[in-house]
């Protein structure tokens, strides 16, 4: 038998028999120990009243935050080229970073946006070309590429804030679905200069303030809020209930801009989409549709263009009444 043979390898090593051995290491008196009370519901995991709480906690953090911080639902942006890096340098885009490849900076827009980068105390960095073919996904990058964070969207009731500061009757524009950035950009440029409040824009099928239309503002997103809806219409009818008409811009409106004198009160004026103009609920939300009386030959106007027309009569019309 293997347990009392002499020879070698038949012989059992010590510590290696089966069965019980002695003691238990003390794990039978820890296990005698009670673990306390049972914990609510709430806090155990996987329990459904557990999960209601924290579907509670997660609706409540929602209300909480309703004001949109830097970056809510947007990323960081990159953009590349000489050209386009300049410009936006030039309008004062809120960058955070210029990185330029190694062996770039002879070429004079390359100097330039070091040189404007450098004044806005911005950070410069020389990277090897191989990390901006990495960051440009091959994209052509020129050797040049600037990093631009999230836009800090406001909320659409601090415009009705920064309306009733102000000593003129409200003016927003809403744009139902706009989808180009550059007319993003040149509405939030025509509404700063015709006195308005703020631009609201949907948060979903819609131009952001990209670097693109923060470009075509030609740095006027700097001072005038730009707001994110999570529903449009809900947001114009709360503006109705707050007292301020809601006019939509239509090519078939009720009345023509010539017309239309209800300029000089609390207005938010809504533009459609480049193509299908006002969408149905929006249309049904707004108090009236207004349109620009047009030569013969001309079937519409861009909805950046129909916007900054209709701003600029209703600047005159308050000038003047």
């Amino acid at each position: 038998m293997a347990g009392n043979s002499k020879r070698r390898g038949a012989v059992r090593k010590e510590g290696t028999k089966k069965g019980a051995v002695t003691g238990s290491g003390g794990q039978s008196r820890r296990a005698l120990k009670g673990k306390g009370p049972t914990p609510p519901g709430e806090m155990r995991p996987g329990h459904p009243k557990q999960r209601r709480a924290a579907a509670a906690d997660r609706r409540n953090q929602k209300v909480a935050g309703r004001r949109h911080r830097p970056g809510d639902g947007e990323t960081p942006e990159t953009v590349l080229g000489r050209n386009p890096v300049v410009e936006c340098l030039r309008a004062g885009v809120p960058a955070t970073a210029l990185q330029v490849a190694e062996g770039s900076a002879n070429d004079e827009r390359v100097t330039e946006a070091i040189a404007l980068a450098a004044n806005a105390g911005m950070s410069i960095m020389e990277v090897p070309r191989n990390d901006l073919d990495r960051i440009a996904g091959g994209a052509l990058h020129q050797g040049i590429a600037l990093q631009v964070p999230a836009y800090a969207y406001a909320h659409p009731d601090e415009l009705l804030e920064r309306a009733a500061n102000s000593r003129n009757p409200a003016l927003i524009v809403a744009l139902d679905g706009v989808t180009d950035p550059r007319n993003l950009g040149a509405v939030v440029r025509s509404a700063s200069a015709f006195g308005g409040h703020g631009v609201v824009v949907p948060q979903r099928r819609a131009a952001g303030m990209t670097a693109v239309a923060w470009r075509t503002s030609a740095g006027t997103a700097a001072r005038l809020p730009v707001a994110r809806a999570t529903n449009l219409t809900r947001t114009l009818q709360e503006y109705a209930q707050a007292g301020l008409m809601i006019a939509g811009l239509a090519a078939d409106g009720d009345v023509s801009l010539d017309e239309f004198d209800l300029a000089t009160g609390p207005l938010v004026l809504v533009t459609g989409s480049e193509g299908k103009g006002l969408s149905r609920l929006v249309k049904e939300t707004c108090d009236l549709t207004v349109s620009i009386p047009l030569a013969a030959q001309v079937e519409s106007l861009n909805a950046a263009v129909a916007t900054g027309v209709v701003l600029a009569d209703v600047a005159r019309r308050r000038r003047i009444g």
